[in-house]
């Protein structure tokens, strides 16, 4: 996005816009997308690979935010998938989660306490079997990740 007919799915805005914050993990590519997000909901984002330079200089390489209590962490990028979750978690120490982009594959991996996430991509699929999103559901210091898919 925002490349050709590239479009978000019509469930996907109708979740976001049910949201009460979105976090984004890298490749919003135009800050024009990054203000469509913000009409829908409050946004926290990181900035990715694919990134326009203006958006790279605006938003930072690492993020951590609160929510309900619970820290997650924000990266595009997390290295060698070998040890991968190793590294995440001891970079972000203290997170309940930590939120990554740039591989387009999906993963909701709870690793000893912290999950490890990657929401896929609800409009570049790539090597992935579907165009795929997160929904983190956070009450009461309790994390719960909910992996959507589209056609």
């Amino acid at each position: 996005m925002p490349r050709g007919s590239r479009r978000l799915p019509d469930e996907c805005l109708r979740v976001l816009a049910e949201s009460d914050l979105i976090l984004h993990a890298g490749d919003v590519v135009a800050a024009s997308v990054l203000e469509e997000l913000r009409a829908l909901a409050p946004v926290e984002a990181v900035h990715g690979n694919m990134d326009e330079p203006a958006l790279k200089a605006a938003l930072p390489e690492t993020r951590v935010v609160e929510v309900e209590g619970l820290r997650i962490a924000m990266i595009h990028e997390p290295g060698a998938l070998a040890g991968r979750a190793e590294r995440l978690v001891a970079r972000f120490a203290g997170c309940a989660a930590v939120v990554y982009g740039h591989t387009h594959l999906p993963e909701v991996t709870l690793h000893g306490s912290v999950w490890i996430l990657n929401p896929g991509s609800p409009t570049e699929r790539r090597r992935a079997p579907a165009r795929t999103m997160l929904v983190l559901d956070v009450e009461e210091g309790h994390l719960e990740p909910q992996l959507m898919k589209f056609p």
